[in-house]
């Protein structure tokens, strides 16, 4: 049998939106043995997708398993290269389909180009036909914690520290939402657990509206299927909120939504300040500080939640 071979060994931003791309690949080919290579926690949202991926693990950038050497084609989703390339050049594919390197002969990269058209651009230009529309997963079949169902879901924490609201401004809004008559839940990482604890208790919320670091990824998903609605800051939590058309408000500091936000949508509101900065500062961004607790606040009482239209053609990022 054919095999495709496909890297992407991030993180769950990155799987979500790159789940147009994937679904194109799968569609081009359909008869070849499809393996992607990712973090393997994440595989059951792969399984969402429907269309018979395997998942090989590999939580970061370096060489292959021997046993996943001369694929029919190898399929870069990771980066722009070299590096990346060369990683999947040592496994010898027959054909390597990737952004142009020195060395390798490709569709040109683009600096500011959201990150979900970016690969379905490359595919494009590569042969492959790809929709950047199709981001919208099925819900999870597990139960969502009881919770989650129907609350305001709270998600303070990120990778980066600047991308990170002050922790005493996401206790306002949990404050804010309950005066409002809403149940409000917090998730987050195990790492990320005390963070949620310490905001719980600055809000009144009791030890049972914590989530963090008590559920798996797909338990994650389930939770944001649930919910009424998503506040989180720019990471991957806020993709599954895409995925499964859950309304969302979420805060942009150094990197903008034309790059990584949501499509365009009342369901789904990106706050930026306008300004970009380091995301990989140690301390918040000073455009993610500019963004007010009142103005998250009014956000959520704008969101949307009645079905909407699919869109005729693709968003304008």
């Amino acid at each position: 049998m054919a095999v495709a071979l496909v890297l992407r060994a991030l993180g769950l931003g990155d799987l979500l939106t790159a789940v147009p791309a994937l679904r194109a690949v799968a569609d081009a080919l359909p008869e070849h043995r499809r393996i992607l290579v990712m973090p393997a926690v994440m595989a059951p949202l792969v399984d969402l997708l429907g269309d018979g991926w395997e998942v090989a693990d590999q939580r970061a950038l370096g060489s292959l398993d021997r046993s996943l050497g001369g694929a029919d084609v190898a399929i870069n989703l990771h980066g722009r290269g070299p590096q990346s390339h060369a990683v999947l050049a040592a496994t010898r594919p027959a054909r390597l389909l990737a952004f142009a390197a020195p060395g390798h002969a490709g569709p040109t990269w683009r600096a500011r180009e959201h990150e979900v058209v970016r690969w379905c651009r490359m595919l494009r230009e590569s042969g492959i036909p790809a929709d950047p529309r199709r981001l919208a997963l099925p819900a999870p079949a597990v139960a969502a914690p009881a919770v989650a169902r129907g609350a305001t879901l709270l998600h303070p924490g990120a990778a980066a520290a600047a991308r990170r609201w002050p922790p005493e401004r996401w206790a306002a809004v949990a404050r804010a939402e309950r005066r409002r008559g809403r149940r409000v839940a917090i998730s987050g990482s195990r790492s990320e657990r005390p963070l949620a604890r310490s905001i719980a208790r600055e809000a009144g919320l009791p030890n049972s509206s914590v989530l963090a670091g008590e559920t798996t990824p797909l338990e994650l998903a389930a939770a944001v299927t649930a919910a009424a609605r998503l506040v989180s800051a720019d990471t991957g939590v806020a993709h599954l909120a895409t995925a499964f058309g859950t309304p969302s408000v979420v805060l942009f500091g150094p990197i903008p939504p034309a790059e990584w936000g949501p499509p365009p949508s009342p369901r789904h509101r990106a706050l930026w300040a306008g300004r970009r900065g380091d995301p990989h500062a140690r301390r918040p961004d000073a455009g993610l500080l500019r963004i007010g607790v009142t103005e998250v606040v009014a956000e959520l009482a704008r969101l949307t939640i009645r079905p909407e239209p699919a869109p005729r053609r693709p968003p304008a990022w």
